[in-house]
């Protein structure tokens, strides 16, 4: 491969690894705190294997609404209740072999958030 995968500049065909692959980190959750602390792991360990990362790719937040009558008859003044639930999602790409994200993404992940691996 003409590219390197890692930063300093070796080439990762050589030894047990494997080929590259390109490699989509999704994280979605409905808290950020938590979201972006998965992502800084996440990241932080790519880095620790020297790895090239792009990302954390700030993908515009969802916004569900839902807006009802807070009288279940009908009758009555008429009020409204209006709920919201906000979805943050993140996306991380790689450039690495699949037996080292498997270790990478092996970290302990908070309750709530979502993670999709696409290898392409």
């Amino acid at each position: 491969m003409a590219t390197s995968a890692y930063k300093d500049g070796k080439s990762g065909a050589g030894g047990d690894e494997g080929p590259i692959h390109r490699i989509r980190i999704t994280l979605t959750s409905r808290t950020v705190s938590s979201l972006e602390k998965v992502c800084n792991d996440l990241i932080k360990g790519a880095k620790e294997k020297e790895l090239k990362v792009n990302g954390p790719v700030r993908i515009p937040t969802k916004q569900l609404r839902i807006t009802t009558r807070k009288t279940p008859c009908g009758e009555g003044s008429k009020t409204w209740d209006h709920f919201s639930m906000r979805i943050h999602k993140r996306v991380i790409d790689l450039h690495s072999p699949s037996e080292i994200v498997k270790q990478i993404t092996s970290i302990s992940i908070e309750p709530g958030v979502e993670v999709e691996v696409t290898i392409a």
